[in-house]
């Protein structure tokens, strides 16, 4: 079941719109039929149907896709409408030679295809296709033969549960060829959009393949600069690491610059770990076990104080912890959740007369997971394990209320997706969890809350205007999204996952996601590039490329590409110390975030971004720079360490209601989620919590 849903990031394929091409998710007003046929709306010619179609019939376009559905509804079983693709795939012209090219290559399927479109003389389109599988090729042909002679707006009304009056279900076509079909449908859709004249953005982007960096965009070689480090200073982490015994914990969000000579170190000093937040600390407590006597720790302020917290939890309070700033290392989300508003929140939680349960996003401090708790029984989740938190909650203790925060994003995305879940057969609602079905996750949907003023400045760069632009110019490609993005992001990332181009969850969910389609690519034995559009941070990148180097040079395949996709907001932010404000250039006057670091809104250059702070680059985490990191490891173990207090974390050792200090019972949460995550059902002690204070 872990595997089933390893956090959000893994819904299996029922939650296809498709289900196999036999089920829709929504009911249309105009069926794919009136759609396609209409000889007063489109001026088609209509072919008659008939037991078997004939390739005569298909030689004269364009054919009604109607027809084509009649002929595999007159075929009879699957094995009939089977044969019906291999005959339709010997009705497709020749496909040119020098047209099988890359940029004609579909994207996620197993067969090689290739798609390409021209307007005729009256401005419909004409589309062809081609692939080295015969059954591939026969929906190729259905499509070639449905969607040709539309012109570029038509084409684009087609959408693909439209698909499913084909019935080409799971009896007749395997889960990967549905991806398949799905996914020739959305590059046909994009080169109508070209088509059309419709103007098409191009984001940065990094092409790694096992030799090489090919950097696209401005913003993408300021990324590339640091991938290979420079040895003089990898040398001296190394150094100063050993010789002090020295851990590091560092968040995958850090500066390109800061993650290449990091991984490059982590080649000779084990004690380096770069990780989602939460792993860090488990890796601070391995590297103390392992003899280390500091760790240093590269993220914001909750991270650090996480680590300092878990080490004296489990017995290393002599082990020095480190953030690499004196002055506070913030995050907008944190400091959402320490806001009156999210303790009214709180309160109206505690107010209910039925069983409530809290749980927060790791991404909050020791102060807020110690006075949530002291409110509401509280335990805290990540992006890879919320969903099946909430599941497991709403199974366990009857009549719970559930309250996620503080992530306004995540919480509302949560919402969508147990939406979308009730919609889903009881079999499939079983694989993601099995005490739930449509009826219990339908009942739980009232009873599931989530605070509305929380949000991750990074991740809202996501919103409205670079979806769209996504949709229109990458719809074809694979898509990440991190859990917290905007609803709009959420909405495309599911989309394409339900023709398994795209995934939503954690930072390393994104990661694995990435590796597993490019370990199908590098099995098929044929080139192949990947577009993968990043939904998160921009400092994932550096390892993204790691991973994908690293797999490429194992398998010796020179001849894959993986395209490293950065999304670009006009509204992208940078730091006012790199880029002034220029009120003639149409930014603002600037403003503050929370934590006191000024920024300007607007773009920084002609790209929308900057390697300063703008294009889904968080600030804070900007603040753990190289020499911030060696300046911090010279005085460890000298006299000038007693000048690192103020870089100590916060220790939270004031007392609460119960006598224990802020720093223990904020642990609380925390290792109640360690308790779920190893037996997949909420501690007896949480349990036995929730229930005692409604009867106090």
């Amino acid at each position: 079941m872990a595997a089933a849903l390893a956090a959000f990031a893994t819904v299996p394929q029922g939650l296809r719109a498709n289900r196999g091409l036999t089920t829709t998710v929504k009911t249309r007003s105009v069926s794919l039929v009136s759609k396609l046929t209409s000889k007063r709306k489109y001026g088609l010619q209509q072919c008659s149907a008939t037991p078997t179609l004939a390739r005569e019939a298909l030689a004269a376009p364009p054919v009604s896709i109607d027809s084509i559905a009649e002929q595999l509804k007159a075929a009879g079983g699957p094995k009939e409408r089977a044969q019906l693709l291999l005959e339709l795939a010997k009705s497709l012209p020749p496909f040119p030679a020098d047209a099988r090219t890359m940029a004609n290559r579909v994207m996620g399927c197993t067969a090689q295809v290739w798609v390409d479109a021209e307007l005729n003389s009256s401005g419909r389109v004409q589309f062809s296709a081609d692939s080295d599988s015969d059954v591939t090729r026969g929906l190729a042909a259905v499509l070639v033969t449905a969607l040709s002679g539309l012109t570029p707006a038509q084409v684009l009304e087609v959408e693909p549960e439209d698909l499913a009056e084909l019935q080409l279900g799971p009896a007749v076509l395997t889960p990967s060829r549905t991806n398949g079909f799905l996914n020739m449908l959305e590059a046909m859709r994009k080169r109508a959009r070209v088509l059309s004249g419709a103007f098409l953005p191009t984001f940065p982007s990094l092409r790694v393949s096992a030799d090489a960096i090919d950097p696209q965009g401005t913003f993408a070689i300021a990324q590339a600069k640091y991938l290979e480090p420079d040895p003089a200073q990898v040398d001296a982490l190394v150094k100063v690491l050993s010789e002090k015994r020295i851990g590091l914990v560092a968040h995958f969000y850090m500066d390109p610059q800061v993650q290449g000579v990091l991984s490059a170190a982590a080649e000779r000093w084990p004690h380096i770990h770069i990780s989602d937040s939460l792993v860090m600390a488990d890796s601070a407590v391995r590297m103390a076990e392992a003899g280390c006597t500091s760790v240093a720790v590269l993220g914001v302020d909750f991270m650090s104080e996480n680590v300092r917290a878990i080490l004296d939890e489990a017995g290393h309070a002599d082990v020095a912890v480190y953030r690499m700033a004196a002055a506070d290392i913030g995050c907008s989300l944190a400091e959402a959740a320490e806001a009156p508003a999210y303790s009214a929140y709180l309160g109206a939680a505690a107010g209910n007369a039925a069983p409530a349960l809290h749980v927060v996003y790791i991404n909050t401090s020791l102060r807020t997971k110690a006075l949530a708790h002291a409110q509401v029984p509280t335990i805290t989740c990540t992006s890879s394990n919320v969903v099946q938190t909430v599941l497991q909650a709403f199974a366990q203790v009857p009549g719970i209320n559930v309250y996620y925060g503080p992530d306004t994003y995540m919480g509302a995305n949560l919402a969508v997706m147990l939406r979308a879940v009730a919609q889903m057969s009881d079999e499939e609602i079983r694989a993601l969890h099995p005490e739930h079905n449509r009826e219990s996750v339908r009942a739980l949907l009232p009873r599931l809350h989530y605070f509305e003023s929380g949000t991750c400045i990074v991740h809202h760069l996501f919103g409205a205007e670079v979806s769209q632009l996504l949709r229109e110019a990458y719809g074809d490609a694979y898509l990440t999204a991190h859990f917290e993005v905007p609803g709009e992001m959420f909405a495309l990332a599911m989309e394409a996952k339900k023709r398994g181009m795209g995934v939503v969850g954690s930072t390393q969910n994104i990661l694995d996601f990435i590796a597993a389609k490019l370990a199908e690519a590098v099995e098929r034995p044929f080139p192949d590039t990947l577009q993968v559009v990043l939904g998160t941070e921009s400092g994932m990148v550096t390892a993204i490329v790691r991973k994908v180097q690293a797999m490429l040079r194992a398998a010796g395949r020179l001849d894959v590409t993986v395209e490293i996709v950065f999304p670009v907001a006009s509204e992208a932010i940078t730091t006012s110390a790199n880029s002034p404000a220029d009120p003639s250039q149409g930014a603002s006057a600037g403003g503050t975030l929370p934590g006191g670091l000024p920024v300007v809104p607007g773009p920084a250059g002609g790209e929308g971004c900057s390697a300063e702070g703008g294009c889904a680059s968080c600030p804070y985490m900007k603040m753990n720079s190289l020499d911030a990191l060696l300046g911090v490891c010279a005085k460890i173990g000298t006299p000038g360490e007693a000048l690192l207090e103020a870089f100590r974390p916060r220790a939270y050792t004031e007392p609460m209601a119960d006598g224990r200090s802020i720093a223990a019972a904020g642990c609380e949460p925390i290792l109640y989620m360690r308790g779920f995550q190893a037996s997949k059902r909420l501690p007896d002690a949480l349990v036995a919590d929730i229930l005692s204070r409604k009867h106090a």
